[in-house]
């Protein structure tokens, strides 16, 4: 039987601890069922309004543009990231070292001419190249090849050439300016890239077997990429729709502030390249060189991937890629686009 002074310090100790500052419970985020659950509220309490509202001219207007967006664009998304998850899944890393040649000059136009043979969307490319660079292949090819793989694969062909129908020339031209494009910034990483720029990938293991990684990749990219489609396509239908055309007159018709608006907006709104050619066809205001601009700067550069690079080569490496992408880019453009458009 304890003895009474235990007892006491016992409880002293007690109530030592219940007079401690209790530790903070974590947040709990909102769960997917909780946000639907509103959503519903919401729809169920604002559905006169809502109906009123999309019963618009302006509205309706708009539905129809975003919807034939994402109608156009969705199947050639599905499958741009089928393949890309494919190639990321079952091609060795080892294949692309042995195909590259070893010398650098030569090898970056042999991996931006293999970017059209091998799809992957940005999303895609980025590990992809960190791979490459891990495995002994130069840098300087395998940043060609990220750039050119997104630009000027099979899928972001057939997709450019049904949302231009009749033009065969904005093909070609976003075709020999992507290729261009990423080329020069191969042989300028070449001529002036330092090894204290970069911060060479770890590498990733994969115990889950080949075809666990490809759906996983497929989840991923389609997720990723499908989500930044959409706000792509709710942005070209309000550009198109809600935005008088006196506002966007003056820079649509001006050939340089057109070129540099859209040139930013590929920036900004991270479509995925099997789809970008959609939304630049259905932004009617602006001129061909303009949407090139549109087509080649979004697969080089954007939010989305300025984060990837940054997050895989360091934020140095990112620093000044990202810029001279941009510069590249938008350069190449409007050099093809005076050629063939």
């Amino acid at each position: 039987m304890p003895h009474n002074g235990a007892v006491s310090a016992d409880l002293a100790d007690t109530g030592t601890d219940s007079d401690a500052p209790a530790a903070p419970r974590p947040r709990r985020g909102l769960t997917s069922i909780e946000a639907l659950a509103l959503l519903l509220v919401f729809g169920l309490t604002a559905r006169p309004g809502l109906t009123e509202l999309f019963a618009a001219p302006a509205a309706q207007a708009w539905s129809a543009r975003f919807v034939a967006v994402c109608v156009q664009a969705f199947p050639f998304l599905v499958l741009g990231v089928a393949l890309s998850a494919a190639i990321s899944a079952f091609v060795p890393a080892d294949f692309f070292h042995k195909a590259v040649p070893k010398r650098t000059a030569l090898a970056v136009p042999v991996a931006g001419v293999a970017g059209a043979i091998l799809p992957a969307c940005e999303c895609a490319s980025v590990p992809v190249a960190g791979a490459l660079v891990r495995r002994g292949v130069a840098p300087a090819a395998a940043f060609t090849f990220m750039l050119a793989s997104p630009a000027i694969n099979p899928i972001v062909v057939v997709s450019t050439f049904v949302a231009f129908p009749g033009n065969p020339e904005m093909v070609g031209a976003r075709v020999a300016a992507s290729l261009l494009a990423a080329v020069t910034i191969g042989w300028l990483w070449a001529k002036l890239g330092k090894a204290e720029w970069l911060r060479l990938p770890r590498h990733r293991h994969h115990d889950d077997g080949k075809w666990a990684a490809f759906w996983a990749a497929i989840r991923h990219d389609f997720l990723h990429a499908g989500g930044y489609l959409v706000i792509g396509a709710a942005i070209a239908a309000s550009l198109n729709t809600l935005v008088p055309e006196t506002w966007l007159a003056p820079i649509a018709d001006h050939p340089v502030l057109g070129v540099l608006a859209l040139a930013v907006l590929a920036v900004l709104v991270s479509i995925c390249s099997e789809s970008d050619a959609f939304v630049a066809a259905s932004l009617t205001q602006f001129s061909p060189t303009a949407k090139l601009a549109f087509m080649v700067v979004g697969p080089f550069i954007d939010v989305k991937l300025a984060a990837m690079q940054a997050g895989t080569f360091g934020r140095r490496f990112a620093a000044r890629f990202a810029p001279a992408a941009f510069v590249a880019a938008v350069a190449a453009a409007v050099l093809m686009g005076a050629v063939w458009l």
